[in-house]
């Protein structure tokens, strides 16, 4: 869990020792005793709990280090843009996503046992905003001949885009609307994403020869047949675009009960500039946020007609006269949980109450409530308490919610007319571990039609998938997919980049092979062990760390007063030097970051640095085994578990 908010405005600080532990150990004794041990120190890369915890598998470390300037980039290479090809090997949306990622990685960051996290979601819109400032851009692989059909223009379609024009893939993007985004352009408002960096990041895949292909739908405009005799590969991204409605008494056939997806798309397309006086949404996700949020910054104007129409009929679209006149509304939000276990981010339900909408915890719905004239007067609701994810009523506890319009934001679905063979009994395609389509040669899914869930998980399984495309158009058998399927490190292709790749081994040449420390064709003392282990934080020395307070990004949020027609980005960037001092508070989990503690402390001087021209990421330190006595000092002062005493188990 990331460190409460509450917790991070007092001076923390990390102890070595508990109360009641006041004697010190006999090091030189210490010292001597592990003498019989014949353990010496290996260097262990393992995954950072940020990786780990990160969907879309980015290499959040690698590029922490290269904004720090730890890592270096190649000579003809900015540290701004290495940080951003070192990003976006994984994820192609670093603007989009540096504001909206709820960011699991924030939670999983070992920082939260010292201080605070570190603010890794405004390192990632910092070198996304630069990118397209200073306008790098992707470039295609060569080209392979082949040909693949995705089909969907959201998160994981565009992602896949990228992917596979990356291995030199042909790729044709099909999108039912008639612009590309999904739920980035559909499902998030405005002033959370910003248009123009939103269309600028599209535009960066469709320069590396993508075709996109709108306005059409796959499977009614376009038969599946077609698809599968122009392509060699299809790609299911459909997406989840039709919301859930609430299951109670009276929601259904109300035409003033939609769902948040509606609604949400109606104002993303411009054509809703006013909704209801009295708006209730049913959720306690970013998505219910959202609705709430957005519903303030609308108002309501009679003069619009009916709340429910605008969202119903494509068609129809309010003018600016009816935005004009609007005047603000009220916005409540229900949610079956209390607001610390509320699933929205923690800054998003303190704007949306900054800006004048209420928030009901612990409550649940229980009734539509119908007028005369079949739509819904209000919501009858009750508080309510969890048994797990099913809520307790509490009797007496019973009132109405007066609305106009009622929103359910609980979940989303798949549309799949015109595909129903592909469609599992949850109006959703199933997928095996490699995500193609079970008994559908050719076929392959991704993204929220497989299991609704976060952006950033669509950008990772476009990885996953991707992979298996290509090994599928290559006819080769798909490889086991690692523990901790990510974007790794790689030390590799960093000695390859320095120009320090080991020399080709010949078994003939080399003699008596019971060593390798002299040899220049193997990498010494150095195990990869990423693919199958994350560092954890007692296996640091936080006792490293200083307490950092982390550099917050500002907010403009409007108040209660303010928030009509407030549609200005709400999340400000940090200055360069923020994010440069930001990204070093990251403790680098699992990787050397040459801090020098084990060279200083090693009372042999056994660890010494490597020297200048042969040293790079991953290679700073070495071991003189001849005078390593195995007292391990340097694994306990290593700040960052790179350190670990083996070789003689």
């Amino acid at each position: 869990m990331a460190t409460p908010t509450q917790d991070t405005n007092t001076n923390l600080t990390w102890r070595r020792f508990e109360d009641g532990v006041d004697q010190w150990d006999e090091l030189t004794d210490k010292i001597f005793v592990q003498d019989t041990s014949h353990k010496c120190p290996t260097y262990i890369h393992k995954t950072p709990p940020c990786q780990g915890s990160c969907p879309s598998g980015e290499d959040i470390r690698g590029y922490l280090a290269i904004v720090r300037q730890q890592e270096k980039p190649p000579a003809d290479m900015d540290w701004r843009e290495y940080a951003f090809r070192r990003s976006t090997d994984a994820n192609p949306f670093p603007s989009m996503m540096g504001r909206v990622c709820p960011a699991p990685c924030q939670d999983g960051c070992n920082r939260n046992d010292v201080d605070d996290f570190v603010g890794i979601n405004a390192v990632e819109q910092y070198i996304g905003d630069t990118a397209l400032e200073q306008g790098y851009k992707f470039q295609a692989g060569a080209d392979t001949g082949k040909k693949v059909a995705v089909i969907g223009g959201g998160p994981a379609g565009m992602a896949a885009a990228y992917q596979l024009r990356r291995m030199g893939h042909g790729v044709t993007l099909f999108e039912r609307d008639p612009e590309l985004g999904g739920m980035m352009r559909y499902g998030i408002p405005n002033y959370r994403i910003p248009r123009d960096k939103l269309a600028a990041e599209i535009q960066r895949i469709l320069d590396m020869g993508v075709e996109a292909r709108t306005g059409v739908s796959v499977g009614t405009d376009i038969p599946v047949a077609d698809l599968e005799r122009d392509y060699d590969a299809i790609l299911w991204a459909l997406g989840c675009q039709t919301g859930r409605g609430l299951p109670v008494p009276g929601w259904e056939g109300t035409p003033n009960c939609v769902s948040g997806v509606a609604f949400l798309k109606a104002f993303n397309e411009g054509r809703m500039k006013a909704t209801g006086k009295k708006l209730v949404c049913i959720g306690g996700g970013d998505t219910s946020i959202d609705v709430i949020s957005v519903a303030r910054r609308l108002g309501s104007n009679e003069a619009a007609g009916k709340p429910e129409d605008v969202v119903h009929d494509r068609s129809m679209q309010h003018d600016q006269a009816i935005a004009d006149a609007a005047v603000p509304s009220e916005a409540t939000l229900t949610s079956l949980f209390t607001k610390d276990k509320m699933f929205a981010a923690e800054h998003e339900i303190h704007d949306a109450l900054t800006e004048g909408c209420a928030i009901l915890d612990g409550v649940m719905p229980l009734e539509v409530i119908l007028g005369a004239d079949g739509r819904a007067t209000g919501l009858k609701v009750c508080d309510c308490t969890m048994d797990g994810m099913k809520p307790v009523p509490v009797e007496g506890t019973e009132r109405v919610l007066e609305a106009d319009i009622i929103v359910s934001a609980i979940g989303q679905g798949g549309d799949m007319t015109g595909l129903e063979e592909l469609a599992n009994e949850r109006n959703l395609i199933d997928a095996d571990k490699f995500y193609q389509v079970p008994g559908k040669k050719g076929h392959f899914v991704a993204g929220d039609i497989v299991r609704p869930h976060l952006l950033t998980t669509a950008i990772g399984q476009a990885s996953i998938v991707s992979d298996s495309i290509n090994e599928y158009l290559n006819n080769q058998e798909h490889k086991k997919r690692p523990k901790i399927d990510v974007h790794h490190f790689d030390l590799n292709k960093k000695l390859e980049e320095t120009g320090l790749t080991p020399e080709p081994f010949v078994h003939d040449d080399r003699g008596d092979l019971r060593g390798t420390d002299g040899g220049d064709w193997a990498v010494h003392n150095y195990d990869d062990r990423s693919f199958a282990e994350v560092v954890g934080s007692d296996e640091l020395f936080l006792g490293h760390f200083k307490y950092e307070a982390r550099y917050l990004r500002s907010e403009d949020v409007p108040s209660s007063d303010q928030v009509l027609h407030h549609f200005t980005e709400r999340m400000s960037a940090l200055a360069e030097e923020q994010v440069v001092g930001e990204a070093k508070r990251c403790m680098s989990c699992g990787m050397c970051f040459e801090c020098d503690n084990c060279v200083i402390y090693c009372p042999q001087d056994a660890v010494f640095r490597v020297n200048k021209s042969k040293s790079t990421t991953g290679r700073y330190v070495d071991t003189d085994y001849t005078r390593c006595i195995g007292c391990h000092i340097c694994a306990d002062v290593c700040p960052t578990g790179y350190i670990q005493m083996g070789l003689g188990e």
